[in-house]
């Protein structure tokens, strides 16, 4: 298939010569136009300035890295130049991945820059003419198609002072800043078996996030081949296929750390020390993190009346210990393969190149109006309008009801208590997404394990039964109490569909969830007497869910808006507010994040905190996670973390503080006190 692809664009360009006047296929403009920069236009004799092609493809489309990976072709430039000038080898930005039929592009799909530095002999004299003059040739390309195209790019330069006007200096500071650094130490890597590790020296308390390795020269690795990177100590270690037939020796590459930032390396063969041991202690540690913080998450409003509902069941279950452990293990098996679905699927989106984060399927409105459904339905069962064996009526524990009933209530469990990220759970879900596959996955069963031990540990130790009250007409009463904290979640949902999509999306949920207790109503009625009705409303119920997820309306485009001098996150802006001196208070938060939530209430929107922000001329900083914001999950990532709440507190001169994740007035003020 490469091969094929080389064939097809090495015969376009052989043909570049009858399309070049007329653009891509007779268009007339091409689909990545070219403009050559100068940083100076009078350059001073005997120094170097640079010159710079911007390039800027048409939406839809992209260009090429100087190694264009699987398939492409990288610039080339023909110089025509006064013997007085000489200009060196193109510099190219750090480039995207592009994945696209099982081949590994290398490629720029915004606007970008290939720098060159441009010298002036020393004996020119001031005032002279250095006319610069290149013809430059290019592939552009979308998902399916490639076209050549070229130039006959020009610049008259004239000796003089070498002046940099400051809008060209920000503008050429701008592109330096996307070319990959020279790493100051040298990296190895060694070659086992068909698999390339490569050991990489960087600081510990560096930031490295979406890290990938794109090598130089062909050969070094199989470019569509994944790539798993893992810290040890002050350097990173990237394991990945090796390429066919490579030859060893000394080889450069650049080692992406962000954004459009990375660093050129080179790297010698040597010995790599095994990462096997190092893995399995960060999986572990991140493990017990993932299962406190599951266990945490059962004290939810949407999760605890659930689990005192089945406390319940197990005081009516008597002494029968072989049905209470197997509905004990049918919940947690639900909860656990629930977790570790949501785990599976977040990996191979981000695999797929899509920024998202733990809790994604909540910023999906869709997801949150079947939620809205299902826990009105959970609600109303609780209140004793209508029965069901899923959540009510321990009549059926030892029936195979009573198990599969157990089962998806610890799907749905695990599907609503999720979201947030609370004390121990932040860093391990951050973990998860740069450990390998196998380690991930067990994080994510071990936060499923976390939630669904209060309930096994009630199952398999009788003397924790003992404890529960005695079964009697409390109960029902109870189970009705139980309702209020699923209604008071039904109402929150509601809520956050209309943070996501507006007024409108509300009240599509409100009157899909006022229908549902229509249906559930009728369906009790039935049941008392003794008649059925389920599936007729387990049918209607879906036409219901499917209408209202067609009737949301589009995503409204709109921007964080600041709340009490709080200004929206932007990365750029809290570069210069550090530049400059300036404290900040940095917190990220979500509509649908309880934890974010009650630390804004109790915390952040005091006004003892306002006040004593404003005081010491603190920013407030909030970045708002409640739709897929790629930037936010970006530098979530970047801070290890892959979920909210994160507070990070800015002050001047120093590192960034990370705080906790239950916050108090006092934690607050007490930063600038």
């Amino acid at each position: 298939m490469r091969i094929f692809h080389a064939f097809l664009m090495t015969l376009a360009l052989f043909f570049a010569p009858a399309v070049e006047a007329q653009g891509a296929f007779g268009t007339g403009a091409p689909h990545i136009a070219a403009r050559l920069v100068p940083e100076s236009d009078a350059p001073a004799p005997g120094r170097t300035i640079n010159i710079a092609f911007a390039m800027t493809p048409e939406a839809g489309w992209h260009g090429y890295w100087q190694n264009p990976g699987d398939a492409g072709l990288g610039m080339t430039v023909k110089w025509v130049l006064p013997k007085d000038v000489r200009i060196g080898e193109l510099r190219y930005p750090v480039p995207e991945t592009l994945l696209i039929s099982g081949l590994m592009n290398h490629v720029y799909e915004g606007p970008y820059a290939i720098l060159a530095p441009v010298t002036i002999a020393p004996d020119v004299a001031n005032g002279m003419r250095l006319p610069i003059r290149g013809r430059a040739e290019w592939l552009a390309c979308t998902d399916k198609i490639c076209v050549p195209e070229s130039a006959d790019l020009s610049l008259d330069l004239v000796a003089g002072d070498g002046v940099i006007t400051p809008a060209a200096q920000a503008r050429f500071d701008g592109w330096r800043a996307h070319l990959p650094r020279p790493l100051g130490s040298r990296a190895s890597y060694a070659i086992k078996d068909g698999k390339l590790r490569l050991s990489v020296p960087f600081p510990a308390d560096a930031t490295a996030a979406d890290v990938h390795l794109f090598p130089l020269k062909e050969g070094l690795t199989r470019y569509a081949a994944p790539q798993t990177v893992s810290r040890q100590g002050d350097r990173l270690l990237i394991e990945t296929e090796a390429g066919q037939g490579f030859k060893g020796g000394t080889v450069q590459a650049v080692l992406r750390t962000g954004d459009h930032v990375g660093f050129l390396l080179t790297a010698d063969p040597g010995v790599v020390d095994a990462a096997d041991s190092r893995v399995l202690r960060t999986t572990l540690i991140a493990l017990g993190g993932a299962i406190l913080g599951g266990l945490l998450l059962n004290i939810m409003p949407c999760v605890f009346p659930i689990l005192g509902l089945k406390a319940l069941k197990l005081a009516r279950a008597g002494g029968d210990e072989r049905s209470v452990r197997r509905e004990a293990l049918a919940y947690a098996a639900g909860v656990i393969l629930t977790c570790l679905a949501l785990g599976a699927l977040l990996l191979a989106i981000r695999a797929a190149g899509v920024a998202v984060g733990w809790a994604f399927q909540l910023q999906d409105p869709r997801v949150i109006l079947l939620l809205l459904l299902l826990v009105t339905a959970v609600a109303f069962n609780l209140a004793g309008l209508f029965e069901l064996s899923v959540f009510g009526g321990g009549e059926k524990l030892a029936g195979k009801a009573g198990v599969t009933g157990a089962f998806w209530t610890g799907a749905l469990v695990a599907f609503v208590a999720t979201p947030c990220t609370g004390p121990f759970m932040g860093a391990a879900m951050g973990a998860a997404l740069v450990l390998p596959v196998a380690a991930a996955l067990a994080l994510f069963a071990g936060l499923g394990l976390g939630l669904a031990l209060p309930f096994l540990l009630l199952a398999y130790i009788p003397a924790l039964r003992t404890r529960l009250p005695r079964p009697g007409p409390w109960m029902g009463t109870f189970q009705k109490i139980l309702s209020l904290p699923m209604f008071l979640t039904a109402l929150g949902l509601a809520w956050l569909l209309g943070q996501q999509r507006g007024v409108a999306a509300m009240t599509i949920g409100l009157s899909a969830a006022l229908l549902l207790a229509l249906l559930l109503w009728w369906l009790g009625v039935r049941q008392h007497r003794g008649k059925r009705g389920g599936r007729v409303v387990g049918l209607l119920s879906l036409l219901l869910l499917g209408a209202g997820a067609v009737l949301l309306p589009a995503r409204a485009a709109s921007v964080a808006q600041a709340q009490d001098g709080a200004v929206p996150f932007d990365e750029a802006r809290l570069a210069s507010l550090r530049a400059a001196g300036k404290p900040v208070f940095l917190y990220f938060t979500a509509d649908w994040c309880l934890t974010c939530k009650a630390n804004e209430a109790a915390a952040i929107d005091r006004a003892e905190t306002r006040e004593t922000f404003a005081k010491a001329g603190v920013t407030v900083m909030v970045g708002d996670w409640t739709n897929a914001d790629p930037a936010i999950t970006r530098f979530l990532e970047a801070q290890g973390r892959s979920g909210v709440p994160l507070y990070l507190w800015y002050a001047p001169g120093k590192q960034p503080q990370t705080l906790p994740q239950l916050l108090t007035v006092s934690t607050l003020t007490a930063l600038v006190r």
